[in-house]
């Protein structure tokens, strides 16, 4: 199984240590470097600048929210950053929730499904480039009708045609669209236990799979997992707690949280529920300690050495391809070294 490390999208500023991280990248061995974005840093630029100190990682959006940018400027960064890496890029992609692309965007947001295969389709005309792009979608026309615009194909030619297009997924359906239209699953809050249940999804998906993308053998499922290394579990615990309680609690408008929803599929409704009412009062220590070290041992990895290589196994026995690894990057040599001692 390959690992990745995600930096992850910023808080106040930059994570001290990250770009570090991401130039020990290769030395460490890993697959691949990722970067998010939600209402502050973005994703392509943090990419760009550090990955410019890596030689052989992977680099991916893990990812840039389809609100952020149309179909063809996604397309325009993407082949940008493949030349520039030399044929590494991975563009990550995912729709993010009404909370950020209503009120951040000023977009609205139903049918993010239908929106994201029309989005990929636009991305792949101009990835493949071989003809000028169109569309008449209901969420994207391109060229603009009535307008003075025309079809257009792209002056720059693609490194790769085929570059990966990997989809967030987190719900039964857009779980198997990922499988349907794109190269690669990126979930939050993967449980190597529900392994099969995910399969059974990918496998409606690859049902519809056009045979003009990538084989569905070649598939990748790369979930980001967080991993604490401390004396104990339930120390490590305790350092992934307060992350799982904001996406729980904070995360997501009052009548949508995707990610609290996709946790209580996990079976954990009843400590979603503790965690959202202690968050909704204000008091965000007590939030993080209404996690249940349950919850926490079953989307993470948490504990020392042995621990933390005990608890993989079930991940390598999963269809998990990559672990993209969520952690301190000073922590990350460490961490890499457990997993594989």
């Amino acid at each position: 199984m390959r690992l990745g490390y995600s930096a992850g999208y910023w808080s106040a500023g930059p994570p001290r240590g990250a770009g570090d991280a991401v130039a020990a990248a290769d030395d460490l061995g890993l697959d691949s470097v990722w970067t998010a974005e939600a209402y502050g840093s973005d994703a392509l630029t943090p990419l760009a600048w550090w990955g410019a100190r890596t030689r052989r990682v992977r680099l991916g959006t893990g990812i840039a929210q389809m609100a952020a940018r149309t179909p063809t400027a996604a397309a325009m960064a993407a082949l940008t950053l493949d030349h520039l890496s030399g044929g590494r890029f991975i563009l990550g992609l995912g729709a993010s929730g009404p909370q950020v692309v209503e009120g951040w965007y000023g977009q609205p947001y139903p049918r993010p499904l239908a929106r994201t295969r029309e989005y990929v389709d636009v991305v792949r005309q101009v990835l493949r480039r071989e003809a000028p792009v169109r569309l008449d979608g209901e969420f994207y026309r391109l060229p603009l009708p009535g307008g003075e615009g025309k079809a257009l194909r792209s002056t720059v030619h693609p490194l790769r045609a085929d570059l990966p297009i990997h989809l967030a997924a987190e719900g039964p359906r857009n779980t198997s669209l990922a499988a349907e239209i794109a190269d690669g699953w990126l979930p939050v809050f993967f449980s190597p236990r529900l392994s099969e249940v995910y399969a059974e999804r990918l496998r409606g998906g690859f049902a519809r799979r056009s045979p003009g993308l990538s084989p569905a053998g070649a598939f990748e499922v790369s979930p980001a997992v967080p991993v604490a290394l401390a004396d104990d579990v339930e120390r490590a615990a305790d350092a992934v707690r307060p992350h799982l309680a904001l996406y729980i609690g904070g995360m997501g408008s009052a009548a949508t949280n995707f990610h609290r929803e996709a946790i209580e599929r996990l079976g954990h409704e009843a400590a979603c529920a503790e965690v959202a009412r202690r968050w909704a009062g204000g008091d965000r220590a007590a939030a993080a300690a209404a996690v249940p070290t349950e919850l926490v041992l079953d989307v993470a990895l948490v504990g020392n050495a042995a621990q933390l290589r005990e608890q993989r196994r079930a991940w390598e026995r999963s269809i998990a391809t990559t672990l993209i690894i969520q952690t301190d990057p000073r922590a990350l040599p460490a961490v890499v070294d457990a997993l594989r001692a």
